[in-house]
């Protein structure tokens, strides 16, 4: 006898014989002789109590069509499995058309989801193929019921849902002189420790790209001076060891020679010792330039993840005060202002400048003159974006100035703002760590569906209570994704998990990776706080003090439910500022469709990226900021805060301090300027006329790079609707 069904999306629920009924009734009604009570039960019955004490719904199908075929109603049979048919037709329709679309290299937002990859060409096609298909998979097979529900009625977003089967996590901080002081082994080839700069900048690339096909977000290096340091100095030996075979001379002590600077000078005036020391340290720092203009080629050329799309890749540094140190550090920053190719600015890597008071903030401070270019470089190249480590949430106890290794206990950032730090089970650190997994919130639709009761006071309480069902749903959500990805063997992840995440040295091959995955956070992220607080109070936060401490209130319940989901999973969970792209429309168009165009809620084509000021709203930079602020120290999962700027800025590091001035008198964490940036591809001119469509000089149409979220693309022709929408109301802070 039938006791329970399996459903086709896994989920186990009673046996209803009602349905069985009204299936075949439905059949019956379509023929010309119309329906039978008598036969319906009796098959009903003899299905019933001949089956299996478990059956699923394509095997009780199946036995209908069995049971009509046998009896004198072989026309309702006929109907019957017509009807089946249509069904099975019509749940694979939406994935035809899905399909069709991809095929036609239609410009949509199914195609458009991230604009650092092209789904045009046939690795991208691939791609969308396997994605659009294994989503419905999760669905079905891997989400709890509760989930499901959640993730259906637009209250929650599971980000990367179609990796969630591979089991791999999202990003990690790179500990690269693991890499370089031991070699590493990647696919078939082997390679020992580097050399030269030349070398130790390659193995930076490969680092990068492998895991990133291991993993399903971006890919970031900590300490890119620190890291790459040594390297310089083994390089200015080799130089001396080519003038000692030129000139048959020992010159062993220029080898470990005192140099206060690798700057290039004229070697006019110059004599013996002095003289080829110097020529040494031009000839280095040549090497090194090119060693950083090939690092940058690389990652703005080489693919991964099927030959689909760069690495998004990001390198942190700014804090070694070491004469090789900064001779990266100036090097890097030199080929970023130059540009690539034909002078354009390089997308990859995202690179984020370390500031700090002592080391590179002030103008005493032994690293100042490399943050001025790097603020120069930043008012061209929109590169780098700038890392607060004086935010009173970003410092660590053990940091010292005289400390070789000092960089352990700086916080590094993701380009696109992730930043992971704490750490409940084990050291405090950024490196070898990493976000596992994280989903996203759509506070919005919490608030509208609260709009309905008038008494303010009781609508805000209400849409907390609603927050807490979501909350606790998707903190189970992540737990179980975590369950699942812990399971994952050493050996799906070659690179990472031998070589990169931290705990990792006594894994074997197929050890599962469960002892060290807690290593990493689980992020709940936030969208759309401006249009939250519409939705109750009338106002968004930057245009209302009483909606600005809302505001607050809002996110730092966030914070306090996910400190108590910590202790209750065990995890290092955070809340995060979720950098929304292919999101940010998604959920305001399903949104739209259920309540109708609500006045500045509904009314445009995206939601406001986590807790920013409308990108619509007119402000100053320093109210944009005082605004955002308090939120960094909330969101320690990632933040970042923007300001928009016009005319041209190449001329201007003065422009660009100021705005990181705000950052450290406000506390903020992250942050980075946008501009305009007119680029012709084939002639190289530039300019920052936001009316300017086409070279005044060939003709040609401008490249324009703008920010998406927390990268850079050279052309809107892959941005979704609701990023392009966000793009044209965007208005210049001042």
């Amino acid at each position: 006898m039938i006791q329970t069904i399996q459903k086709r999306d896994g989920r186990i629920v009673g046996y209803n014989e009602e349905k069985i009924k009204a299936a075949i009734r439905k059949a019956m009604l379509a023929t010309s002789q119309g329906e039978d009570e008598s036969l319906i039960q009796r098959i009903t019955d003899r299905i019933g109590m001949t089956g299996k004490e478990r059956m699923t719904v394509e095997e009780i199908q199946d036995r209908v069509e069995i049971e009509l075929m046998k009896s004198a109603r072989k026309d309702v049979a006929k109907k019957y499995i017509a009807y089946r048919d249509q069904r099975s037709i019509a749940r694979r329709a939406k994935t035809r058309d899905i399909f069709l679309e991809i095929i036609e290299t239609k410009n949509n937002d199914i195609t458009r989801e991230n604009a650092n990859m092209n789904a045009d060409t046939p690795a991208g096609m691939m791609m969308k193929f396997a994605s659009e298909t294994t989503k419905p998979f999760v669905d079905d097979y891997l989400l709890d019921p509760e989930v499901k529900q959640a993730v259906k009625n637009n209250y929650l977003h599971i980000h990367d849902k179609d990796y969630y089967p591979t089991k791999s996590l999202t990003c990690v901080q790179h500990p690269l002189d693991r890499l370089l002081e031991n070699g590493y082994v990647a696919g078939h080839a082997e390679s020992r420790a580097p050399k030269r700069i030349e070398t130790a900048g390659v193995i930076a690339c490969i680092s990068l790209e492998t895991a990133q096909n291991e993993m399903h977000g971006g890919q970031a290096i900590p300490a890119f001076d620190f890291y790459l340091a040594p390297f310089v100095r083994a390089t200015f030996r080799e130089e001396v060891r080519i003038l000692e075979s030129l000139t048959g001379k020992n010159l062993s002590d220029i080898y470990d020679a005192r140099i206060k600077d690798y700057v290039k000078k004229d070697l006019e005036g110059l004599e013996g010792d002095e003289r080829l020391l110097q020529h040494a340290v031009n000839r280095t720092v040549g090497r090194v330039h090119q060693a950083m203009e090939a690092f940058i080629h690389n990652m703005n050329t080489i693919h991964s993840r099927g030959g689909n799309q760069v690495v998004f890749s990001s390198i942190n540094y700014g804090t070694d005060t070491s004469a090789e140190g900064r001779c990266v550090i100036r090097e890097l920053l030199n080929c970023t202002y130059e540009g690539v190719g034909n002078g354009a600015t390089a997308i990859f890597p995202i690179q984020i400048w370390k500031k700090k008071r002592g080391v590179s903030y002030l103008p005493e401070d032994p690293n100042y003159d490399l943050y001025r270019l790097a603020c120069k470089v930043a008012a061209k190249r929109f590169f780098p974006n700038f890392l607060n480590l004086d935010a009173t949430f970003n410092k660590h106890e053990l940091w010292k100035e005289d400390d070789p290794r000092r960089f352990e206990y700086e916080v590094a950032t993701m380009g696109c703002r992730t930043r992971v730090f704490e750490n409940r089970y084990g050291k405090k650190t950024s490196i070898g760590r990493g976000n596992i997994s994280f989903s996203t919130i759509n506070i919005v639709r919490l608030a509208i569906e609260c709009m309905g009761i008038k008494n303010q006071d009781e609508r805000i309480e209400r849409f907390f209570e609603r927050l807490d069902d979501i909350l606790d749903i998707t903190a189970k959500q992540l737990d179980d994704r975590f369950q699942f990805q812990k399971t994952a063997l050493a050996k799906q992840f070659p690179l990472v998990m031998s070589t990169l995440w931290n705990g990792t040295e006594g894994l074997g091959p197929n050890d599962t990776i469960e002892s060290v995955i807690n290593q990493g956070t689980l992020g709940i992220g936030f969208i759309g706080l401006a249009e939250c607080l519409i939705a109750l109070t009338g106002k968004h936060h930057g245009e209302s003090e009483e909606s600005q401490k809302l505001g607050l209130r809002i996110v730092s319940h966030m914070r306090s439910r996910v400190n108590e989901f910590c202790e209750r999973y065990g995890h290092n969970y955070s809340v995060l500022a979720t950098p929304a792209e292919g999101l940010s429309g998604r959920f305001t168009k399903r949104d739209r469709a259920t309540f109708g165009v609500i006045e500045g809620i509904t009314d445009k084509d995206y939601y406001t990226n986590s807790n920013h000021v409308p990108v619509y709203f007119h402000c100053s930079p320093r109210h944009k900021a005082k605004v955002e602020a308090p939120y960094h120290e909330l969101t320690r999962g990632g933040h970042i805060f923007y300001v928009e700027i016009d005319g041209d800025a190449t001329h201007n590091e003065e422009c660009i301090m100021q705005i990181v001035d705000m950052m450290d008198k406000y506390n903020m964490g992250y942050g980075s300027v946008n501009h305009n940036r007119n680029h012709c591809p084939k002639c190289g001119y530039e300019n920052a006329d936001m009316d300017m469509k086409a070279c005044p000089k060939c003709g040609t149409n401008f490249e324009t790079i703008q920010r998406i979220t927390g990268y850079l693309v050279g052309t809107t022709d892959r941005w979704n609707s609701g990023k392009l929408a966000e793009l044209r109301d965007r208005v210049v802070h001042k």
